[in-house]
């Protein structure tokens, strides 16, 4: 404790921002295993799991444009604080007796988590805007870059998590128990989060919730499409793959992906050196487009390895190691980009809007990742995957230089 006080209050509010996001990602991360996995062994076709998300996904693209509104109106610590009690709610309601988990109860319950989830990642990544100096760009770029990728490998964890907890304690207890926990995090949250974090200066207008910046717009477009790419084969068609075309179990299919999302977040925590912040260099419209264009090889790269008859597991191991390196940086290009492009006051509008575009790509990717794989194969979400990220690195084209950055 004497440690944590003599910290500035900055990095104890940061500290407490990334807790927060950490303990909302394990359950995230968990919940997603849980109910992919679940659902499958129930007899639910692809197309029928990835409906179960869509509610999840949509009322994600709602919450980060309305989210930021109110982050900017009420503070961001309640927004975050709103977030985390929502997913405790969206947790409980699948609790209830197995007779009772229909398609729709499932789907109302993964709204709430959409909500829940947005609030709590769009307060947690425009809080760090606040936290940081505008002329120490190279220290924003590493306290987002350790955010961002700290709070992928807790979800890889989570994964693995659900995959553990369905094995052993079922359905029903695993929601349960993370449940609890979570209702405490909660509880310590609205105590020790600082108050009328983020709220802005001047009340912004409703009609404010769309960007007036050109860069952030040209940004949200690219990041559309990005994650578009990874969720159209890595949502719904990947594990279900795994599970009934190479036959592996709950623990193996959990833990992989696990493994996957732990090593993507720690190359997202290394994006700053990778990229050059070492030599007094941080990302600009250049980097996004060149990191995108070097990434549009990989789901091609593994859809022709595929389709030759290569060893399906070598192939998608081997494929996905470096897909998630090379994503990791883009997607933590891109969280750095954001946050420098956002204007202090009432940040959270502008990072909202951009995760709007975030959540439709996620979107547009998991309803894709269910009805392509399920009429058309695990190929040809891997193509449309390509297709996907060669639009991002051609839309970031037109993103602005950056001011070079001070550390």
């Amino acid at each position: 404790m004497k440690a944590l006080s003599a910290l500035s209050a900055e990095v104890r509010q940061y500290l407490l921002v990334t807790g927060n996001y950490w303990a909302f990602t394990l359950t995230d991360g968990a919940l997603r295993m849980l109910v992919v996995l679940h659902f499958h062994t129930l007899g639910y076709t692809p197309l029928q799991i990835a409906a179960l998300f869509l509610f999840y996904e949509i009322f994600g693209v709602i919450t980060n444009l309305v989210g930021g509104y109110l982050g900017a109106r009420l503070g961001l610590n309640r927004t975050m604080n709103i977030g985390l009690g929502l997913q405790v709610l969206a947790l409980l309601m699948l609790t209830v007796p197995a007779a009772w988990l229909t398609i729709a109860w499932v789907m109302g319950a993964q709204a709430l988590s959409g909500i829940a989830k947005d609030l709590n990642k769009m307060s947690a990544k425009s809080s760090i805007k606040l936290l940081v100096p505008d002329s120490q760009q190279g220290t924003l770029y590493k306290w987002v870059a350790i955010l961002t990728g700290s709070k992928n490998a807790l979800k890889g964890v989570g994964f693995f998590l659900g995959g553990a907890l369905l094995a052993l304690l079922g359905f029903t207890g695993a929601v349960l128990a993370m449940a609890a926990v979570l209702a405490l995090i909660w509880l310590a949250s609205l105590v020790l989060l600082k108050k009328d974090l983020g709220k802005a200066k001047t009340k912004p207008k409703f009609r404010d919730l769309l960007s007036k910046s050109r860069a952030i717009n040209i940004l949200s477009a690219a990041r559309l499409f990005l994650f578009g790419a990874r969720d159209v084969w890595f949502v719904v068609a990947l594990p279900v793959y795994l599970s009934s075309v190479l036959g592996w179990d709950f623990w193996w299919v959990g833990g992989f992906l696990a493994a996957w999302i732990i090593g993507y977040g720690m190359v997202q925590s290394l994006a700053p050196h990778i990229t050059g912040k070492q030599r007094g260099q941080v990302p600009d419209g250049r980097s996004a487009c060149a990191w995108a264009a070097l990434l549009a090889s990989l789901p091609a790269a593994i859809a022709l390895g595929l389709t030759v008859g290569g060893s399906p597991q070598l192939v998608l191991i081997g494929g996905l190691m470096l897909f998630g390196a090379l994503f990791a940086v883009n997607s933590s290009l891109h969280s750095y980009l954001i946050v420098s492009y956002a204007k202090e006051d009432g940040v959270s509008l502008d990072v909202g809007f951009y995760y709007m575009s975030n959540a439709l790509g996620r979107l547009i990717g998991t309803l894709l990742s269910g009805w392509v794989y399920q009429h058309h194969g695990l190929e040809a979400c891997l193509w449309i995957s390509t297709v996907f990220v060669l639009l991002a690195a051609l839309i970031s084209i037109a993103l602005p230089k950056h001011a070079a950055a001070t550390n």
